[in-house]
């Protein structure tokens, strides 16, 4: 149970929304976004910012989730897993050509996968597979080896038709 003295507002922007939220001084910004705003597309894991599979932007950077507490995201733009493409529409290219690739398996390290690769390629065109294995390889995934992964990204690199620093998706 919350006491008055613990609940701090938190004003932020989620998926180009507006969002409000009262959390404890302590809560992650990956527990808030699911426990708070119900977008259970962010996975908690290890809690100790290893594994990725919290990974979400903010403010147009790649973060862990579970490591940043709610209240310092407070006034920040944060973008999920389900920000990149709206119920109904397409998928995104990258969620596109982790389907083509089958980049996934279980699914559950895939949402901080599509978010630290949205961060790459809206920073970057042209990658590398070495490059793409050096930003891969700061998220753990048990199921599908990594090749499927790393063509994915070098798929989504050559079909997402954008302009650097385009963070609208």
């Amino acid at each position: 149970m919350r006491r008055a003295a613990d609940a701090i507002t938190v004003a932020l922007t989620v998926n180009d929304r507006p969002a409000r939220m009262i959390v404890e001084s302590r809560t992650s910004l990956a527990d808030a976004l699911r426990d708070e705003l119900g977008l259970t597309g962010t996975h908690v894991a290890c809690e100790q910012g290893i594994c990725g599979a919290c990974t979400v932007e903010v403010d147009g950077e790649a973060v862990r989730a579970c490591l940043l507490l709610a209240v310092q995201a407070d006034g920040a733009e944060v973008r999920t897993v389900e920000g990149l493409a709206a119920p109904g529409e397409p998928l995104h290219p990258i969620q596109q050509a982790f389907t083509d690739q089958h980049a996934l398996q279980c699914g559950f390290c895939t949402p901080g996968l599509l978010m630290t690769v949205h961060h790459l390629l809206t920073e970057r065109h042209g990658v590398d597979e070495a490059e793409v294995r050096t930003v891969v390889s700061g998220h753990l995934c048990r199921c599908t080896g990594y090749q499927g992964i790393v063509d994915a990204v070098l798929q989504a690199d050559r079909a997402w038709d954008r302009t650097p620093g385009d963070r609208a998706g």
